[in-house]
């Protein structure tokens, strides 16, 4: 009931006298403990909306621990057949963009590590091309910044210090467990470190299966 509707009845019985007088004063103490009875509750804080986070299932089109290497193959034809590398991984080469894809496989041809990162070794001399096929589920690029990779997936789990080809970087490991046994448990951001400011950009992506 609204609160100028109570004042106005409780005036009215007021100047009328009598029991119905009496009747409102006792209810007198019962409207000022309802009046005074949010400011019992008003310092209570309320619990902070869980971090964003989000995890990945595909890179490159391919999901680890569910896609072999013949369907990789299949996916990437434009850039040739693959070359074999050791230690059960299969390479393609964008010359373009140069950008590497390198998958590990177990002995049933499974792929269970997919990593997209620079490759410094293109002397192909290309035309402008549009963004590399080879991205996230969620759309993270190599060579896209790191906020970009901030704003899709949340505050990695942990950062530590890495190096390649001499250039200091940084690693984001992200965990996926807690989205459950049967989705990629482990996700590697390798980065260019902050600087000035500006945020890095991210070098290398790798989703894994099994844990790193």
């Amino acid at each position: 009931m609204p609160q100028g509707y109570c004042s106005g009845r409780l005036l009215l019985a007021l100047t009328r006298g009598g029991r119905r007088t009496v009747f409102i004063a006792a209810l007198l103490p019962t409207l000022a403990s309802a009046q005074t009875a949010p400011a019992k509750t008003s310092g209570v804080t309320a619990k902070r909306p869980p971090e964003h986070r989000a995890n990945e299932l595909t890179l490159a089109g391919l999901r680890p621990g569910r896609d072999t290497v013949d369907r990789a193959a299949l996916l990437n034809q434009r850039f040739g057949k693959g070359k074999e590398l050791p230690g059960d991984q299969t390479a393609w080469y964008d010359q373009c963009r140069d950008v590497s894809l390198i998958v590990d496989k177990d002995n049933t041809n499974l792929v269970q590590v997919i990593r997209v990162g620079e490759w410094a070794e293109s002397t192909a001399d290309c035309s402008k091309m549009p963004p590399s096929p080879w991205k996230t589920g969620l759309g993270l690029r190599v060579l896209d910044s790191t906020s970009k990779a901030l704003a899709l997936y949340g505050q990695p789990d942990s950062r530590s210090p890495s190096t390649r080809a001499g250039q200091p970087l940084e690693l984001w490991y992200y965990a996926f467990d807690w989205a459950g046994e049967n989705v990629p448990q482990v996700m590697e951001v390798l980065c260019t470190r902050e600087t000035d400011g500006k945020p890095g950009r991210v070098v290398e992506i790798t989703l894994a299966a099994p844990s790193l």
